[in-house]
């Protein structure tokens, strides 16, 4: 997989976390008395490090797309 293919499925798959995190159905199960206290902050903890697995990545696409420019 090309590290633009890489960037474009973690790129799905933080927007789709994103929207479970912000449903209310997500909400509601986070805020019952019967689950993991920290249930929201897996979820957290999930898109800060795709977040910085993406931020890793985007120097390969940043030099491929230089290296295209220059020739």
């Amino acid at each position: 997989m090309e590290p633009n293919e890489m960037l474009r499925t973690f790129n799905i798959c933080y927007a789709q976390i994103q929207a479970i995190a912000q449903d209310a159905n997500w909400l509601a199960l986070a805020n019952q008395q019967d689950v993991e206290p920290e249930m929201k902050t897996h979820l957290g903890d999930v898109l800060h490090y795709l977040g910085e697995a993406m931020d890793c990545i985007e120097p390969f696409i940043d030099v491929k797309v230089n290296q295209k420019v220059q020739t």
